[in-house]
């Protein structure tokens, strides 16, 4: 019987999950024109929901499987995610219409939302406490580098056909399956709380509501009743959540999670930085092939560079940073240089296509995300006790998802534009000054939490306060 796999095995194994689960989340984003022309036409708010019910159902499970992970063997639960993912993104390639599209999306995003946490859980479980912090920044940089590089894979594959977005996964995942299941090691559960199924109805259903009032403003304006109604949802349902988590013998999230000041930071951190990152690189391709009229493979080429700059700069620059300045400080340059590059775009992005900028002026957006995704899952996750793992990295990652979906849903509410029509520049420069704007929120719980309180060792490095 051969050994079970080593630390750096185990990370290269289950780096196959976090690729497939983070990909998925912005692929579909160069392929949305193809969609719409085969499916009729669809216009953009419908075709929103086949990035947004991902990034939802994907962040309303993560807690869930969790929970659920740290029950059962976390091995088992890695693999039986790395199915239920393969499965879905096969019947994704053969859907026949957008509600059928979005129905096996779903799928996909329980898939992913079961992988996600066990794949960390493994990690965490097999590294020693004091690599925890490199390794979590490692895991972090390659799901950061997967969603960016999300729209260049995409243009690649709508050169044959959308469907191949998916249908790609399907080898990656099987590839996955037979090699996690006689090498991973097997990691046993814990004695820890079943979570409850209706706090996470309630989660789905509240940022489900919020997302679609959010894309339909447009359409049906602020005094209209679909609206209001699906506000009202949305601040029930969410109230209801909260409630439920402070009450509860048995919260789906536990309070007790954010009395850890670090992973309080990280969390409150990751959400205006998620939403932004979501609504920008939504914006790209749209910009690109909208206003620029570019074909779906020079936009792929166009972005590149951006994506490529997050591995270089999470893994050459960020260790060295974290150990001089503290986990903090970096984060909050890479929001800083984040929405510089975002500001870059709506100040000087024009009208005439110009491949030279769009090249260099995605790099800032990249060394951004390189500095703060990945420090920020480090931050959160390093301070965490080993029964809490899973659950507190699935809260982490549950806030990004909900920042993606929220922030697609808010630059599909400004540019506000049927899918094929000639969108308008000055709605685009109006999203990017709010993008731009919500990143730069992230440095209010970072300065306001690092003064008065005892630090706790964050992201495998000692720092300053």
């Amino acid at each position: 019987m051969r050994p079970p796999a080593s630390p750096g095995q185990v990370m290269a194994i289950v780096s196959a999950g976090v690729v497939l689960a983070n990909l998925d989340l912005f692929i579909v984003n160069v392929a949305l024109p193809d969609i719409a022309r085969d499916f009729g036409d669809a216009d953009l708010g419908d075709l929103s929901w086949v990035l947004n019910g991902y990034a939802i159902v994907y962040a309303a499970l993560l807690v869930l499987c969790g929970r659920l992970a740290e029950r059962y063997p976390r091995n088992l639960g890695f693999l039986a995610g790395i199915a239920l993912f393969t499965i879905a993104s096969a019947a994704c390639a053969l859907a026949n219409s957008v509600e059928s599209l979005v129905a096996f999306r779903l799928l996909q995003a329980a898939g992913a939302a079961l992988l996600t946490p066990t794949s960390l859980g493994l990690i965490l479980a097999t590294t020693a406490p004091e690599r925890r912090g490199g390794a979590v920044r490692t895991w972090a940089a390659i799901g950061g580098f997967a969603a960016a590089l999300g729209p260049l894979v995409g243009a690649l594959l709508v050169t044959f056909s959308w469907r191949w977005i998916f249908l790609v996964n399907v080898p990656i995942g099987i590839l996955a399956l037979i090699i996690g299941a006689t090498r991973l090691p097997r990691i046993p559960g814990q004695q820890v709380p079943v979570p409850s199924t209706w706090a996470a109805a309630l989660i789905t259903l509240g940022i489900s509501a919020l997302a679609f009032a959010i894309v339909k403003l447009n359409d049906w304006g602020w005094s209209s009743t679909g609206v209001a109604l699906s506000f009202a949802v949305a601040v029930v349902t969410l109230a209801l959540f909260v409630a439920h988590c402070l009450r509860s013998t048995e919260p789906f999230v536990d309070p007790a999670l954010f009395r850890i000041r670090d992973f309080t930071r990280a969390t409150l951190t990751m959400a205006p930085f998620s939403t932004a990152f979501g609504g920008f690189l939504l914006s790209l391709v749209l910009w690109q092939e909208g206003v620029w009229h570019w074909p779906v493979e020079k936009i792929g080429l166009a972005i590149a560079p951006g994506p490529f700059m997050v591995p270089i700069t999470a893994l050459l620059l960020a260790g060295p940073l974290i150990r001089r300045f503290g986990a903090a400080r970096v984060a909050a340059a890479g929001l800083s240089v984040f929405a510089a590059g975002v500001v870059v775009w709506a100040v000087l992005a024009g009208p005439e296509a110009d491949l030279l900028f769009a090249v260099l002026c995605v790099i800032p957006s990249g060394i951004g995300v390189g500095l703060t995704l990945p420090t920020l899952m480090g931050l959160g996750t390093s301070s965490l006790p080993a029964s809490a793992f899973a659950t507190g990295s699935g809260v982490i990652n549950m806030i990004r998802q909900i920042g993606f979906a929220v922030g697609v849903a808010i630059f599909v509410a400004i540019v506000a534009v049927p899918a094929g029509a000639a969108p308008s520049v000055a709605a685009f420069r109006s999203a990017w000054w709010v993008m731009g704007a919500i990143t730069l929120l992230g440095l209010i719980p970072l300065l306001l939490m690092q003064r008065g309180q005892p630090a706790v060792a964050a992201a495998g490095a000692p720092r300053p306060g």
